[in-house]
């Protein structure tokens, strides 16, 4: 296995070949969001499935969140300098942290991505005004993931409504 790994805990899962692993003082979360009324060249918009409008919600995505008495089983994924280049580009609204120590047996340097202060804000924003939502496909997809991998579900949504959305990936800038 690669001397640096990440450890997948939500999408990041979804898909790969990995090694079961447990983050030891870490809990699975509804923690980060995007807004779904701002364009980002070259990110993601969401949009209805029934009518194709774009809603202005706050889309809610998995995080982990600091818990002494808690442990988010996922899977160790090798990567490499330029992995670690792309999945930095790719959750923005995460920030990479070490968390080698809490991974009993990492055969390397572990990073995860945990939620970014601005990622945090959002959602507490979402929830505040009640237009915080979970995207349909990607809970299915993670909590099929889950499943597979004989991961405990760790995904409830709680109290954020679960809608079906369309991912729409919008153009690079020019």
């Amino acid at each position: 296995m690669a001397d640096q790994l990440v450890f997948g805990y939500g999408s990041l899962a979804v898909g790969v070949a990995g090694r079961p692993a447990r983050l030891e003082g870490h809990r699975r979360v509804w923690g980060v969001a995007m807004d779904n009324r701002i364009s980002i060249p070259g990110y993601k918009a969401y949009r209805r499935r029934e009518d194709g409008s774009r809603p202005p919600v706050y889309v809610a995505f998995l995080d982990v969140v600091e818990d002494p008495d808690a442990a988010t089983d996922g899977v160790l994924l090798a990567v490499d300098a330029g992995a670690l280049r792309a999945l930095d580009a790719r959750e923005r609204n995460y920030e990479r942290i070490e968390v080698s120590a809490a991974v009993a047996g990492a055969p390397g340097r572990v990073w995860t991505y945990r939620g970014s202060a601005a990622g945090r804000a959002r959602l507490q924003l979402g929830r505040k005004r009640g237009s915080a939502v979970v995207q349909l496909e990607y809970l299915r997809t993670v909590r099929g993931t889950f499943a597979a991998l004989g991961i405990e579900d760790g995904a409830d949504p709680g109290a954020l409504p679960v809608v079906d959305l369309e991912r729409v990936e919008l153009a690079p800038a020019a």
